[in-house]
C-alpha cells in the first residue's frame, strides 16, 4: 500500500477510535425512531427504513463518504417514494432505489459534485436554518397532548446534555447525548412512567436483512415507471448529501471530495435496494449529533450502522423501553446547535440581496418541507442578484474627434445577457459620423446575448452609413463572436439590411 494512502486510511479510520465508537453508539440510538418514522412516511414496514439506515451508514463509510458524516434513510427521500409504493408496490421501490444509486454513481464520475461551488454561502445558511426549524418542528408532535411527565423528562434530558460536559473528567470523555438517553431511560423505567417509547412507534425487525433481487419485470415498462422516481431521488439525495458534507466541512474545519461523496452515496443506495431497504442520503441532524459527540472519522459512521443492526435485531426488547422524551431532547439539542444564530445578527450587516436569498431559502424549505426546492430557489435568486450586480458594473465612455468626425466608445466591464440591453442603449445611432470605433480592450463578451447586442450596434451604424471599427477584443471574446456573430459576415449583414 502506498505510504500516503496508508496514512490517509489510518487517519480517517483509527485516529479517533474512542470518540468514534461512542459517537457511533449515540447516532445509532437516535437513528432508530427516525428510521421508523421515515418508513411510516413512505408507507412501508419499519424494517425497510432500519435496514436501509444500517446498510447506507456502513457502505458509505467504506466506499468513501465524507468522514464524520452520517448517511441513512431520510424524510426528504421518503416523501418522494409515497406514490411509487402506493401505486406499484414495494418491489418497485427496491428497483427504484437501485437505479437511484446507479444514477448517483454516474453523477460522481461526471463530476457533478463540483456544482456545489455554485451554491452561495447565503443559500447554505438558509438551508441550515430551515433544517434546524424542521428538526424542531418534527419534535412537536411528541410534546403535544401529553402528560407533564414528558415535559419533565425532556427538560431533564436537555439539562443533562448541556450540563454534563462541565462534569470533571467524565464530561470530556463521554458524549452527553448518550448519558441523556441512558439516564432518562433508567429514570423512566425506575419510576414506572407511562410515557411514549420507541416500541410504540412500530415493530422492530428480529432477523438480519438478506440479499434479494427486486421481483419486477426487466423491461422498458418497468424503467419508465421507476426512472422519474429514481431521477428525483438521485437529485434530492445528492443535494442533501452535498449540503450535509459542506456543513460537516465547516464543523470540523476539514475539506471533502464531493464527487467521491456522490459515488459513495450511489453505491450505498444500490446496496440498500439489494438488502430490502429504501433510498437514503446524508443527514445533517445525525451528522451534527455525531460531530458534537466526538465523531471525526469513517469509523463513527460504520459503528453507527453496525450498532443499529445489532440493537434492533438482538436488543429490541431493551430498545423498545427508550422514552421518546430522551430522543426529543437530543434532537432539540441538534436543532439549536444546527441553527446559525450569527445569521440573525448579520441581517443588519449583510447586503439586502444576501439576506433575501437566505430568508427565501428558509421560507421555501419550511413551507414545502422539500430541501431541493428551497435550495433551487435560493440558488436562482442568488444568481439573479449576482447577474444584476455584475451587469451594473459595465460602463461605456466616449471620446469625440471633431476633425475626423470619429467617435470612440470605450467599453469597460462584462457584457452578457443582463447587460446586453444597456450596451446597446449606450450608443447614439442618430449622430452624424464618418467613423465609430468600439474599443473592447477592457471588456469581455460572455454569451450569445452579448454577441447579438454587438451585431445590433454594428448593423445599426452601418445602416446609417457610418463605418465601424472594433478594436482590442480579447481572445476568448473573439472566439465566441467569430462563432456566433454576423456583423463580420457580409452575406448575413446584407440579409439583415434588406429585411429593413
Amino acid at each position: 500500500m502506498n505510504i500516503s494512502i496508508q496514512q490517509t486510511w489510518q487517519r480517517e479510520w483509527f485516529s479517533n477510535i474512542r470518540g468514534d465508537l461512542l459517537a457511533g453508539l449515540v447516532v445509532a440510538l437516535a437513528l432508530i425512531p427516525e428510521a421508523i418514522a421515515f418508513s411510516i412516511i413512505a408507507g412501508v414496514d419499519p424494517k425497510i427504513g432500519l435496514y436501509a439506515s444500517f446498510c447506507i451508514a456502513i457502505v458509505v463509510a467504506v466506499t468513501g463518504g465524507r468522514p464524520a458524516m452520517i448517511s441513512a434513510a431520510t424524510g426528504a427521500m421518503a416523501l418522494l417514494m409515497v406514490s411509487l409504493v402506493r401505486d406499484h408496490g414495494l418491489q418497485y421501490l427496491f428497483a427504484a432505489t437501485i437505479l437511484t444509486g446507479i444514477l448517483q454513481v454516474a453523477a460522481g464520475y461526471l463530476k457533478l459534485g463540483s456544482l456545489m461551488r455554485f451554491v452561495s454561502r447565503s443559500v447554505v445558511t438558509g438551508f441550515v436554518n430551515a433544517l434546524a426549524i424542521l428538526i424542531f418542528m418534527a419534535q412537536l408532535p411528541e410534546l403535544f397532548d401529553v402528560t407533564w411527565h414528558v415535559y419533565a423528562m425532556t427538560a431533564a434530558g436537555l439539562a443533562i446534555i448541556y450540563l454534563f460536559p462541565y462534569v470533571p473528567v467524565l464530561g470530556k470523555n463521554i458524549p452527553s447525548p448518550l448519558v441523556c438517553i441512558v439516564v432518562v431511560t433508567a429514570a423512566t423505567i425506575w419510576l414506572g412512567l407511562d410515557i411514549r417509547t420507541v416500541g410504540d412507534m412500530g415493530q422492530l425487525p428480529d432477523t438480519l436483512p438478506v440479499f434479494l433481487w427486486p421481483e419486477v419485470p426487466l423491461n422498458l415498462e418497468t424503467l419508465q415507471i421507476i426512472l422519474p422516481y429514481s431521477a428525483a431521488l438521485a437529485v434530492v439525495g445528492l443535494l442533501e448529501s452535498m449540503m450535509t458534507a459542506t456543513i460537516v466541512d465547516d464543523l470540523t474545519d476539514t475539506p471533502s471530495d464531493k464527487n467521491r461523496e456522490c459515488k459513495g452515496q450511489g453505491i450505498a443506495n444500490i446496496g440498500a435496494g439489494l438488502l430490502g431497504g429504501m433510498a437514503g442520503c446524508g443527514m445533517i441532524g445525525q451528522s451534527v449529533i455525531n460531530v458534537k459527540s466526538g465523531g471525526r472519522g469513517r469509523l463513527s459512521s460504520f459503528i453507527a450502522g453496525l450498532f443499529l443492526l445489532i440493537m434492533v435485531v438482538f436488543l429490541g426488547d431493551l430498545l423498545k423501553q427508550i422514552p421518546m422524551a430522551a430522543l426529543v431532547a437530543v434532537m432539540i439539542m441538534v436543532s439549536i446547535g444546527t441553527f446559525s444564530w450569527d445569521s440573525l445578527l448579520n441581517l443588519t450587516k449583510h447586503p439586502l440581496s444576501t439576506n433575501i436569498v437566505m430568508v427565501a431559502t428558509v421560507i421555501v424549505v419550511v413551507a414545502t418541507h422539500n430541501l431541493a426546492i428551497g435550495v433551487f430557489v435560493g440558488v436562482l435568486l442568488a444568481s439573479l442578484f449576482f447577474a444584476s450586480k455584475v451587469g451594473h458594473f459595465m460602463i461605456i465612455r466616449t471620446e469625440m474627434n471633431e476633425a475626423l468626425q470619429k467617435r470612440t466608445y470605450v467599453v469597460t466591464g462584462q457584457v452578457f445577457f443582463a447587460s446586453a440591453d444597456k450596451f446597446v442603449e449606450a450608443f447614439d445611432f442618430k449622430e452624424v459620423l464618418r467613423c465609430v470605433v468600439i474599443d473592447l480592450t477592457h471588456a469581455h463578451f460572455w454569451d450569445i446575448s452579448a454577441v447579438a447586442a454587438l451585431d445590433k450596434v454594428v448593423v445599426k451604424f452601418r445602416r446609417e452609413g457610418t463605418h465601424v471599427d472594433i478594436i482590442g477584443m480579447n481572445e476568448a471574446s473573439t472566439t465566441i463572436v467569430d462563432r456566433f456573430g454576423v456583423h463580420d459576415k457580409p452575406e448575413e449583414v446584407e440579409k439583415i439590411l434588406a429585411g429593413h
